[in-house]
C-alpha cells in the first residue's frame, strides 16, 4: 500500500469512528434489513449486486468493479412498541402499556479504493437495530411499581460494527468469480432497569438489573462471493461467524453465561438478473443463528431460584430467523434511479415466551420500501429510502416464576400477554465518487 492509500484509509477510519452508531429497530430479530439507503429501498436485497460504498456490510465480494467512492448516511427510525394484558397476570403490569423513546438515529458510512480491474478494498461502519424499550413508572406492579416490579424498567442495547475488506475476481471457465473477505470489530453497550424484583432468581444479584451501561467488544469475519454465471444473471453468497465478544460484566446475574453476548453467524445467499440494461431484479434469503447464542436461544422458562445468568440460565428462548427479500433498481436516466423492495421475516419469539420478551417484542415481519438516487452533478449524488414495518403482535400465556406453591414455576391460566411492535425509517445519504485518475484525499470538485 503507497503513502497515498495509507492517507486515505487513514482518513476513512476517522470518519467511520466519529459516527455515533446507535440502536433501533430492525426486522430479522435486531438485524437490520439492510445497511445504508439503496439496501434499504432495496428491502434488504442485493447480495449479488452491489452498487455503492456500503457493499461490504452486505457481501465484501462487491466491492470489486465500482469506482473510488464514499458514502455517509443517516437513517431516523420511529418505532412503536408494547403490549396488553387480559385476565389477572400475577408477573407483569395489568393493562395496555406503551414504550416510550420511539425516535432513534443511525448512521453508517463507508469508502472503496480500487486497487486495480480486478481487486478493491474497503472500509465501513455500520449498526445492527439493537434492542431498546422503555416502560415508565405510571404502570403498577408490586412491590415497588413499573411494569416488572422494579420502578422504571427498559433494556437498551446498541451494537456497532468497523469492517474492513479486501476481495479479488478471478476468471474461470465458468463465469468470472470474485471473493471477498472482510474482518469486522464489534462494539456493543447494555444497559437494564427495572428488574430488581427477580433478584431471588438470579445466580449474582448484585449485576442484575439497574447498573448503568456497561461495554463489550470483540471480533469476527465476514466473507462472501458473486459468481457472473451469464452477462445478465448473477449469484451472491455472504456468512458471517458469530461476532465473539467479551462479557457484560455488570449484567452477568442475568444474562445467560454469565453475561456473554455474542453476535450471531449468520448467511446470505440471492439472485440478481439484469431484465433490461437498466433494470435489475433481485432475490435474497437469509439466516440468522439466534438459537446458538445462550442469551437469545436458551429458554425463558422455567425461572428457578438462582438460575438467572447460569450457562444453561434462561434467555429470549429465540428461534433462528428466516427471511427473504425481493427487489428492483430501475437506472431511469444517469442522473435518476428508482428503487422499490419487499421484506419478509419469520418470528424469533415464541409464544411461550412472551412474559419476558415484553423487553425485546421484536417481530416484525412485513416490509415495504422505496428509494432513489439523484446524482445532480458527476460526482455527488443524493439517496433516499423509505421503509415501512406493518404491525405485529402475538398472544402467550403469562409465566410465573418459582415460588411458594410452585416449585418450578408454572403457567398462569389466567392471564395473556400480547406483545405488538410497528415502525418506520428514513434515510438519507450523500455519496461522492473520484474522477478516474483523482488521487486526491480531499474532494477537490463536488
Amino acid at each position: 500500500m503507497n503513502k497515498s492509500q495509507t492517507r486515505r484509509l487513514a482518513l476513512a477510519v476517522t470518519a467511520l469512528l466519529a459516527s455515533d452508531l446507535s440502536s433501533a429497530f430492525a426486522a430479522d430479530g435486531y438485524f437490520m434489513i439492510g445497511y445504508g439507503p439503496r439496501q434499504k429501498a432495496l428491502g434488504g436485497a442485493g447480495v449479488a449486486d452491489q452498487r455503492d460504498a456500503m457493499a461490504i456490510s452486505a457481501n465484501p465480494a462487491g466491492i470489486v468493479g465500482l469506482e473510488r467512492q464514499f458514502q455517509q448516511g443517516m437513517t431516523v427510525v420511529n418505532g412503536e412498541r408494547g403490549y396488553y394484558t387480559s385476565g389477572t397476570p400475577r408477573v407483569v403490569a395489568p393493562g395496555y402499556v406503551e414504550s416510550g423513546r420511539p425516535w432513534f438515529p443511525i448512521p453508517n458510512a463507508g469508502y472503496i479504493q480500487p486497487i486495480d480491474e480486478n481487486s478493491a478494498w474497503s472500509v465501513a461502519g455500520y449498526a445492527n437495530g439493537g434492542i431498546n424499550t422503555s416502560y415508565d413508572w405510571g404502570h403498577w406492579h408490586a412491590p415497588s411499581g413499573g411494569p416488572l416490579g422494579g420502578g422504571f424498567a427498559g433494556v437498551d442495547l446498541q451494537q456497532a460494527f468497523f469492517s474492513v475488506s479486501y476481495a479479488r475476481r478471478f476468471g474461470t471457465s465458468i463465469g468470472p468469480i470474485t471473493v471477498g473477505v472482510a474482518p469486522t470489530v464489534g462494539v456493543q453497550m447494555f444497559n437494564l432497569q427495572g428488574v430488581k424484583g427477580f433478584a431471588p432468581y438470579s445466580s449474582n444479584p448484585w449485576e442484575l438489573s439497574d447498573m448503568a451501561y456497561d461495554w463489550s467488544w470483540g471480533g469476527g469475519l465476514r466473507a462472501g462471493l458473486v459468481w457472473g454465471m451469464t452477462d445478465k444473471l448473477r449469484f451472491g453468497f455472504s456468512g458471517s461467524t458469530p461476532i465473539w465478544m467479551s462479557r457484560l460484566d455488570k449484567y452477568s446475574g442475568i444474562i445467560a453465561d454469565h453475561g456473554r453476548f455474542d453476535i450471531p453467524a449468520s448467511m446470505q445467499a440471492g439472485f440478481a438478473y439484469d431484465l433490461l440494461p437498466s433494470l435489475t431484479l433481485m432475490v435474497d434469503w437469509r439466516h440468522i443463528f439466534y438459537s446458538m447464542q445462550p442469551a437469545l436461544g436458551n429458554p425463558s422458562n422455567p425461572i428457578t431460584v438462582g438460575s438467572m445468568g447460569l450457562t444453561s440460565g434462561p434467555g429470549f428462548d429465540w428461534t433462528d430467523v428466516d427471511s427473504g427479500a425481493v427487489g428492483a433498481e430501475w437506472r431511469y436516466s444517469p442522473s435518476l434511479t428508482l428503487r422499490s423492495g419487499y421484506h419478509y421475516s419469520t418470528n424469533p419469539i415464541r409464544a411461550r415466551s412472551v412474559t419476558v420478551n415484553i423487553l425485546a417484542p421484536i417481530m416484525m415481519r412485513h416490509h415495504a420500501s422505496v428509494g432513489a438516487n439523484y446524482a445532480f452533478t458527476k460526482n455527488s449524488s443524493l439517496d433516499f429510502a423509505f421503509v415501512y414495518a406493518f404491525k405485529n403482535s402475538m398472544t402467550g400465556q403469562e409465566w410465573i416464576p418459582q415460588r411458594a406453591g410452585l416449585p418450578y414455576g408454572a403457567l398462569n391460566p389466567a392471564a395473556t400477554i400480547t406483545p405488538w411492535v410497528q415502525a418506520w425509517e428514513l434515510t438519507f445519504g450523500y455519496n461522492y465518487k473520484w474522477d478516474a485518475g483523482d488521487n486526491s484525499i480531499i474532494p477537490t470538485r463536488f
